[in-house]
């Protein structure tokens, strides 16, 4: 499931194309949607909110997505060829000069704008919330310190506690930290550290497509343990280490050393994982 900052990039990205601009053509292909046309709309802005999108509309209107796993919003010029088959968009907004097409997004409803709360009113405060500050910290940390007895990985992973985070940050946290995600939340040491750090890594990332938590955008350099099961700890040389957290059908692959990060951990197990998804292409 893509990151909290691609989810922010493609806001941005059909802000830019999109907002101010009439539709000509407005076309939903969802199931339940099949029935609404926007064409003649103007859309007045897009935004994200954690992992949510909201393209919203000069009728009072906004339409909601959320990739999953596969779902992506990709940026063409009029009559250009898409990179995904038809059959997988599930909306097509096309303005004069740029259309957008959201593909494979399972979850679309279309609401008023003013109960988009009602979708996300539930998250914790969203990480690349513009207006970030003391205040959004105290609240994650009232939530994160609710679940003292939960595992640190699961916990990163809630969205009712910091809306956001994904697999590839909660990783490369646990191991900046130098804590195992196995690890108790009460265990933490340094609980508003945790939340400033999440904040810092997916404020760096979220105005390219490339994600980097060591600082380096170099081929093979950009991440601590994420995706590098059996390969060299980037500190000391140790194996990285994988295996599941969580309870099925929810588990997520996990990647840690077993040298740089102390804490309970379970037998390690052999998998491969797949590229970053979500953003639309210029």
């Amino acid at each position: 499931m893509p990151e909290g900052d691609t989810v922010y990039l493609a806001g941005r990205r059909l802000h830019a194309a999109l907002a101010s601009h009439r539709l000509v053509s407005g076309e939903l292909r969802h199931p339940r949607l099949v029935q609404h046309d926007l064409a003649g709309l103007t859309v007045t802005g897009v935004g994200s909110v954690g992992k949510h999108l909201f393209t919203r509309f000069d009728d009072g209107r906004s339409l909601h997505s959320h990739f999953r796993m596969d779902g992506a919003w990709h940026l063409y010029r009029p009559a250009a060829r898409w990179h995904r088959p038809a059959h997988e968009a599930r909306a097509v907004l096309e303005t004069a000069d740029r259309v957008a097409v959201g593909f494979a997004l399972h979850d679309l409803e279309l609401l008023l704008t003013a109960e988009e709360h009602a979708l996300v009113g539930h998250l914790g405060p969203d990480l690349l919330d513009p207006d970030w500050g003391e205040a959004h910290a105290a609240e994650a940390l009232r939530r994160m310190s609710a679940r003292s007895a939960h595992e640190l990985g699961l916990v990163l992973l809630e969205q009712r506690v910091m809306a956001g985070l994904g697999n590839l940050y909660r990783n490369d946290i646990c191991f900046l930290l130098g804590l195992t995600p196995w690890v108790p939340v009460r265990e933490v040491p340094d609980l508003p550290g945790v939340i400033a750090l999440a904040h810092r890594l997916l404020s760096s990332n979220k105005d390219r497509p490339e994600q980097t938590t060591t600082g380096s955008l170099a081929a093979g350099e950009a991440h601590w343990v994420f995706e590098r099961a059996g390969r060299p700890c980037r500190r000391c040389g140790t194996r990285i280490r994988t295996a599941d957290q969580g309870e099925p059908p929810y588990a997520r692959v996990t990647y840690w050393c077993p040298r740089c990060q102390r804490g309970p951990a379970p037998r390690p197990v052999r998998r491969h994982t797949g590229p970053r998804r979500g953003v639309p292409g210029r």
